[in-house]
């Protein structure tokens, strides 16, 4: 086992059309299992039932991204009203080869009302049951044998620990999911069922972006420091009110990100994306956009690591005081 949190490495793709020039981002890995890795910034799909893609477009925009060094999809077995999957599965299946360049992260355990189902309110399910039919009906649509991280969606009140450890571990032994972990847990129920499985919880997909710091005081990623779990952001700008929300504290970042904007030499994004990569949990921001030319420049901030004291006056910013 690795002693360290995580190791960043370079991850080297070739353009295609282009002789010797390359593009490389750096990668996570996890201090867990050395055979699970992520690109530094992941792709969120949970709205490529909106984009308007053709299978053809849907492939495109995937090999672009992993070109760019964006290697992680993450995914949910409901998104789309249980359609994206079968999305991303139908721009796979296009070009079978491009499935073994990336990592595939999905998420079970909500039963989620819509035009698909029967179901009389949105609840959970984390029964072995449920978990095992998920995981099979996830493999079918994306058409591999296989998912790199397996995460349970959300904490289940009615979680049984025993049972749903047994069926996490039987998925991976079965070699269906590579790794586990979870989502939107708190420390102790992170801790409860990691003392059922005899599989590492490797992640922990989180909120967390300038609008929603909570998670750097409150234990969070305390907790994941502690166990060497990687920790995942999602909505890494608060799904867009970082940029264009009429409420206060976004109009105070906003205009302390102005501020400095020709000292770092960074747009909003790239401010918004390098604030939270500073943090030394090596937190794996979750992107959503489906246009790829914001994409690209959000990503240069991957390389641009923000200073100390600008890194604290967006905090300052955000959480509307100074540090105690």
């Amino acid at each position: 086992m690795r002693h360290c949190l995580a190791v960043c490495e370079s991850h080297v793709f070739q353009q295609p059309g282009i002789i010797n020039e390359e593009v490389s981002m750096q990668r996570v890995v996890s201090a867990l299992s050395s055979d699970f890795s992520m690109s530094r910034v992941a792709m969120g799909l949970w709205r490529l039932d909106s984009w308007q893609m053709s299978p053809q477009d849907r492939l495109g925009f995937a090999e672009e991204l992993l070109d760019l060094g964006v290697s992680t999809f993450d995914l949910a077995d409901i998104y789309g009203d249980y359609q994206c999957e079968s999305l991303f599965g139908e721009a796979l299946r296009l070009k079978p080869a491009v499935r073994e360049r990336m990592e595939i992260v999905t998420k079970c355990g909500i039963k989620l009302c819509g035009s698909n189902n029967a179901f009389r309110l949105n609840h959970y399910d984390s029964s072995a049951d449920h978990v095992r039919a998920s995981v099979e009906n996830s493999l079918r649509n994306l058409g591999t044998d296989y998912v790199d991280l397996l995460l349970l969606h959300r904490p289940d009140p009615l979680l049984d620990a025993d049972e749903l450890a047994g069926v996490l571990d039987s998925l991976v032994a079965a070699g269906k999911v590579r790794s586990v972990g979870v989502s939107n847990y708190l420390p102790h129920q992170v801790a409860l069922l990691q003392s059922r499985l005899k599989t590492p919880l490797v992640a922990n997909q989180i909120e967390v972006s300038l609008l929603h710091s909570a998670p750097m005081f409150d234990g969070q990623l305390d907790h994941c420091q502690q166990n060497r779990i990687l920790p995942m952001a999602w909505s890494p700008f608060a799904g867009g009110d970082l940029f264009t929300g009429g409420a206060e504290t976004a109009a105070r970042v906003r205009d302390c990100m102005e501020s400095l904007h020709g000292e770092l030499g960074m747009d909003a994004q790239q401010m918004a994306l390098s604030w939270l990569l500073r943090h030394p949990s090596r937190m794996v921001p979750v992107l959503g956009s489906g246009n790829l030319e914001r994409l690209k420049g959000a990503l240069t901030a991957v390389d641009k690591e923000m200073p100390l004291e600008p890194w604290f006056m967006l905090l300052r910013a955000a959480r509307g005081r100074d540090v105690d």
